[in-house]
């Protein structure tokens, strides 16, 4: 979990289905924005409280007993820059998730952001990451990589399915409403 928790793409997720349920885009950009910056707080008062090398990593040098692997959020100013960033950068993603509500290929494209986040994320750290991180880390981004495409598959199946039955029920309704033309 840590090392989804890490990555941006599932704050983006966050952000585009607050955005996504809300009907007003005001709405949606102030909720998902101060929902990202609370997010945030969260996440990094519980990483000071519980400390840990995350799994599939070993640290460089030994860490003396009694020494914290990683702490400090506020000393470091950590919470302060990504929960700034978190409440500045969740209103414009707020606004797209309102725009994925969009029926049909107009909001597909807003719809297919999160996956495409995820996998660039995850072949962006594979490639830079991968060998100093250990097996966990690279099964973790690979397993993310291929979610992200099967997401993305499932997103372009659902909008050329709901086309292409809008087209069929469209045409339906134009038949049965039509003169009957005799010959």
């Amino acid at each position: 979990m840590s090392t989804v928790f890490s990555s941006g793409w599932p704050w983006a997720c966050y952000a585009l289905l607050v955005g996504c349920s809300r009907r007003s885009t005001i709405e949606s950009a102030l909720l998902a924005s101060s929902g990202l910056a609370v997010g945030v707080a969260a996440y990094y008062l519980f990483k000071d409280m519980n400390p840990a090398l995350p799994a599939g990593m070993e640290a460089a040098t030994p860490v003396p007993a009694g020494v914290q692997w990683e702490s400090g959020a506020f000393k470091d100013g950590r919470i302060l820059v990504w929960g700034t960033a978190a409440f500045v950068f969740g209103a414009p993603l707020g606004f797209v998730g309102n725009m994925a509500r969009t029926p049909g290929v107009g909001g597909l494209l807003f719809r297919l952001l999160v996956p495409f986040i995820a996998f660039f994320e995850a072949t962006r750290r594979l490639s830079v990451e991968a060998d100093v991180q250990g097996p966990v880390f690279s099964a973790t981004w690979n397993v993310t990589r291929v979610a992200a495409c099967v997401v993305a598959g499932a997103l372009i199946g659902h909008t050329a399915w709901s086309w292409w039955v809008r087209r069929s029920r469209a045409d339906g309704r134009a038949e049965a409403t039509a003169p009957a033309r005799h010959l």
